[in-house]
């Protein structure tokens, strides 16, 4: 009996937690999926085409090497602004004895504020100039740590290798309390968090962290016991993410090497999703950069590919992206500069892996294939650079990634004051563009009725809006009995959805004021959210997988959201019975942040109030502790307008009503 209750109680529980968008549906479909998989199509459609000028480039050694240099073109472009490069101030704080080699703790400044910590081994009894190569770190909170297996055993084989802690790693911590302690659950959470302030100043945490690296180069080839011209870089899972950057931007690295990433970006997004915050450039696909080209921009200088047969990184991606670089390196006439190994692990570099990559950087940056020295591990004591453990308590003059885009924030003040004194046709221009939207909309809909019933006030109608290029919008408009020729119709768009402030409205039993009431829910909303299973919890965003697609499509969820409200608009101009009347909306959240765009953008909205809302992007600057900020991300925004700029421009017409 005790069982049947419980059985009946979790029962009830789902039926309650599901009721809202049940009872109020408007879709002629229930597929909660079918949202991200028209997300896909654009990735589907880019990557074929890129596929296509891939196939044409194999024609011809001419052909491929335009494919690479039109490629390397778009990846700069894309990674956007950087630091300017000043002096480094580097210096060496200690030297440690190893098993064959020495460790020098290194600290340089990437630009001026930004310290990086980094661990230099040097093969002993070392003679003249040494190659020496980049070694980027994977996703340890750590970061360099106390040692590393894979510099070691390069160092006692000949090579130098230069270890640096990226950006929120290590000693460069970025979220942290006043002791120095995490304030993450760990490092794929901050690097996630700390990204769309990069984002909205038109950069990326990824090119940040290219940034640096590239700057290590620069170290590298300050030293005088270091050959600047052989120069190599490798990494293992977020190391290969960082890896794949540096090689696919900086032309100095001689031989490359990506571990435990390499895959297919289209097979990645559609069957795992997308990675935390510092493994991908938006735009990516939008501009046809898959993982494979990034590599390929380095061609015909030597490349390796490693990784495990059971890693969770996609392995049929895999292989299909190392046939694209064999047959890349073919065509350029170098088959034997390009190779790929997999061992018998899952996302591990086991020595069988590490040998392989030291005998590939000692053939092409050495030129010697005999045997490798065995390695008798060594692991240091205390390898901290600085005597706090952290950057950025150590120095009064240091940065937090935080600060540094504040700073440039402000330097874009007078720039966007310039641009919202642009004629208001620019203006549109230019945000249709950073939304993703065409300069001319589509303004052909098709209102498909989807239910029809008698309340006791009012009459409710259900659509789904078909617009061709947009995913349907459900919409329910609430018609009051005794509507007059002059009442108003005001648009509800709510995060929780319009079921939520439906259900909301008829257990208060409220009586019609005459208004009438269109309650909808744009893309990615309501009846059309993706699924929670779909959004690791880690990411903060309970859209991750839609927003970063579409970040890398090119369509950012706004823009889409915007022409969900102008097809609504478009709906009330069209319908015999809404035709003609003021319009208004009242929005919370992310919907309203669309709205605002919306409403500069469309003079039919009368007025929008909005709630419980973004009202100024410099928050998320500030204090990155929050969530859903992806979704609110434009690329580069910062450099045209803020927030308060768009309540400006509505003249009058958005209300923060909180």
């Amino acid at each position: 009996m005790m069982k049947k209750m419980l059985f009946l109680i979790v029962c009830a529980l789902y039926a309650t937690a599901g009721s809202a968008q049940s009872n109020y549906r408007a879709l002629r479909f229930s597929q909660p999926e079918a949202f991200f998989a028209t997300g896909m199509l654009t990735v589907h459609q880019q990557n074929l085409e890129r596929r296509q000028a891939f196939e044409a480039a194999c024609q011809s050694r001419k052909g491929m090497e335009r494919y690479i240099r039109e490629a390397r073109a778009r990846f700069r472009r894309i990674a956007g602004p950087l630091p300017e490069r000043g002096d480094l101030k580097a210096r060496t704080v200690a030297t440690d004895r190893g098993n064959g080699f020495d460790v020098e703790k290194i600290i340089f400044q990437s630009t001026p504020g930004r310290y990086v910590t980094a661990h230099l081994y040097l093969p002993a009894g070392r003679k003249g100039k040494v190659p020496a190569c980049i070694e980027m770190c994977g996703h340890a909170l750590t970061g360099k740590g106390n040692g590393s297996m894979t510099a070691e055993r390069m160092a006692v084989n000949g090579i130098a290798v230069l270890v640096t802690d990226p950006i929120g790693q290590g000693e460069r911590l970025q979220l942290i309390d006043a002791e120095g302690k995490p304030l993450t659950r760990g490092v794929t959470t901050s690097h996630t968090l700390l990204n769309p302030a990069f984002c909205l100043l038109g950069s990326s945490l990824a090119a940040q962290e290219y940034f640096d690296n590239s700057r290590a180069v620069d170290y590298l080839q300050s030293r005088s016991d270091i050959d600047g011209d052989r120069i190599g870089s490798y990494g293992f899972s977020g190391g290969g993410t960082q890896s794949a950057y540096l090689i696919g931007l900086d032309d100095r690295i001689k031989v490359g090497c990506i571990g435990l990433f390499f895959s297919s970006r289209e097979r990645t997004l559609e069957t795992q999703g997308p990675s935390d915050g510092c493994q991908w450039i938006p735009y990516e696909g939008r501009e046809r950069i898959e993982i494979a080209d990034m590599a390929m921009m380095m061609a015909p200088r030597p490349f390796i590919v490693l990784d495990g047969k059971y890693d969770f990184v996609d392995h049929w991606g895999a292989l299909q992206g190392f046939e694209e670089l064999r047959r890349c390196y073919a065509t350029l006439g170098h088959p034997e500069r390009v190779d790929q190994y997999y061992c018998e692990d899952g996302h591990a570099a086991p020595p069988d892996v590490q040998t392989k990559m030291v005998k590939w950087f000692r053939k092409w940056l050495i030129g010697d294939e005999s045997e490798l020295r065995s390695l008798d591990y060594w692991r240091g004591t205390d390898m901290n650079c600085t005597s706090k453990g952290q950057v950025n308590l150590e120095f009064a003059d240091a940065k937090t990634t935080m600060q540094l885009c504040l700073e440039e924030m402000d330097r874009l003040a007078d720039e966007r004051s310039r641009f919202c004194r642009q004629p208001l046709s620019h203006i549109r221009d230019t945000m249709k563009a950073l939304l993703g939207l065409p300069l001319s909309f589509n303004d052909s809909i098709e209102a498909v009725p989807t239910g029809h019933s008698s309340l006791r006030d009012a009459e409710e109608f259900r659509y789904q809006l078909n617009c061709t290029g947009q995913f349907p919008v459900p919409v329910i408009v609430r018609v009051p009995s005794d509507v007059s020729p002059h009442a108003k119709i005001i648009i509800h768009l709510h995060d929780a959805g319009k079921g939520w402030y439906l259900e909301e409205k008829d257990r208060r039993d409220a009586t019609s004021d005459g208004t009438i009431e269109l309650a909808a829910d744009l893309c990615g909303f309501g009846e059309t959210a993706d699924p929670s299973m779909y959004n690791l919890s880690k990411y903060w965003n309970k859209e991750f997988r839609s927003a970063v697609t579409a970040l890398h499509a090119g369509r950012p969820l706004m823009g889409r959201r915007v022409a969900d409200i102008r097809t609504l608009l478009n709906f009330c101009s069209r319908d015999s019975r809404l035709r003609g009347r003021l319009i208004e909306i009242v929005a919370d959240g992310i919907n309203a942040v669309a709205v605002m765009h919306a409403t500069v953008l469309d003079d039919r909205i009368s007025r929008a109030q909005v709630t419980d809302t973004l009202r100024s992007w410099r928050s998320y600057i500030e204090q990155p502790l929050q969530r859903d900020m992806m979704s609110n991300t434009l690329i580069g925004v910062l450099r045209r307008y803020d927030i308060p700029d768009l309540v400006r421009l509505s003249k009058g017409r958005i209300v923060m009503a909180d």
